[in-house]
Order: structure tokens, then sequence, then C-alpha cells
């Protein structure tokens, strides 16, 4: 039986392609994966078919047989789990991509979002209501930045020779970084490190789902609009408190 993979092309559902995309990297035999795409701008995360795969309504969505998976991080761990392989070691070391797999879903994944609204998003709040959390999420965007970058002093991966889990987290929003306004540009492990992953076929298959090829790594102005305008409308508070 296949798997569905419920996602929108976005960090969280970049994600879980570029985890596919380096199992079978890694030789793993995976079953069928049918993507179901989700339109977040035409507001799918919010349907009764969505939210039973993924009841916090947001994507990504796994559907394994009987079991529904939701939150990328998740997702990440159990197809780890279920489908062993170096991204995620079986020896204590395992803890090292565990823990960085968590900072990620804590800190990295929530403060870039925020950022990002706040830099792209939200044109209707007066600047000077924006200047407090543009200021704030940058600061914190920083600091993050910098443990990453004493973390990725002497190597290749956030836990060592090997990309593991916690690269996979990590990268899909770290990449943004022009798009979210977050300067990566003072700590250079990092911007070896973001285009060290960039590198891997894996990850240029896995940035491709349901994404045109030819703008993985710089969208045409059309999309940069059509993001700009969809982000609008789903960070609005008004979006959110319509939602039952």
């Amino acid at each position: 039986m296949a798997m569905e993979l419920w996602t929108s092309p976005t960090p969280n559902g970049w994600k879980v392609t570029i985890m596919l995309e380096e199992l079978k990297e890694a030789g793993v035999a995976l079953p069928e994966v049918k993507l179901v795409p989700i339109d977040l701008f035409q507001r799918q995360q919010f349907s009764d078919a969505f939210t039973e795969v993924s009841p916090n309504q947001k994507i990504p969505g796994l559907r394994d047989g009987d079991k529904t998976i939701m939150e990328s991080c998740a997702i990440l761990l159990y197809l780890a789990e279920k489908y062993p392989s170096p991204l995620l070691p079986t020896d204590e070391s395992r803890w090292d991509a565990i823990q960085w797999l968590f900072w990620q879903a804590a800190g990295v994944g929530p403060t870039f979002g925020n950022k990002l609204s706040y830099t792209r998003y939200m044109d209707d709040i007066p600047m000077e209501q924006k200047e407090h959390p543009l200021q704030r999420f940058n600061n914190e965007a920083q600091r993050l930045l910098r443990v990453l970058n004493r973390q990725l002093e002497g190597r290749d991966y956030i836990c060592g020779d090997g990309l593991t889990i916690a690269d996979i987290a990590a990268y899909p929003w770290v990449r943004g970084w022009k798009w979210s306004k977050v300067d990566i540009t003072g700590h250079a492990n990092v911007v070896a490190w973001v285009d060290r992953v960039r590198a891997r076929p894996a990850v240029e298959r896995g940035l491709s789902y349901d994404f045109a090829q030819d703008e993985i790594d710089s969208w045409s102005e059309e999309t940069r609009k059509r993001y700009a305008s969809g982000g609008a409308s789903i960070a609005s508070n008004e979006s959110i408190a319509s939602v039952s």
C-alpha cells in the first residue's frame, strides 16, 4: 500500500520530501509514495480530509496504512525509525541527531517563520508596530545562527561527517534566508553548510517536489508576488480566527 504525503512546497514540506529522497539515496527500498498537494492559499489545510491526516491543520501530514503522522519533525523521526539508515544512527550518537532535531523544531522554525511573516506578509500593520518583533526575531535568528556556526566548526554536517535528520530539518529554513531577510553571511560555517547540503542530488530532488525546478533557487517575480500575497492571507489574524 502506498504511503500518502500531504504537503506543500514550504520549509516544513521540503523537510519530508528531502528525507524521502535521502532515504532512497541511502539504498532504502521505500514503498510507493503518493503526493497529495495541499494548496495553502486556497485553505485546503482546513479541509476535513486533511484534518483527518493532520489534526493541527498544518502541512505536512503522512498517512502510512492505518497510521497518520502530523508535524514535520515527527514525520522525519518516524521515517528514520521505520527505515533505518545513517540518517539516524543506531548507537548512542542518535541522541546527537535527535537533540538537534528538537532544536530546529523549538527554535529555528518558529523564529525564522515569524521573522518571515513580519518581513514579507504583514503589510497591513504599521511599521512602528512591527519594529519590535522584527528586531526580536532577527536577534534570535542571529543567536541561533551563532549556535549553528559553532556546532559546524570542524564538521561537514551538524552531527559530524554525515548528513542526518538534524540537517534535513534545519536546512529548508536556513536556505531561505534571503526571503526572510535573516543575513547568514557573517557565519562562514553556516554558509558553507548551506552550499554543501544544497549540492546533494537527493536534496535537489526533494526541493523539486510539486515545484518548478528552474525556480528552486531563484523565484520568478510572479512566484514572489504569489507567495507574498498568499502568505499575507495565511498570516492574518482574521484567517486564523475564522477557522473552527
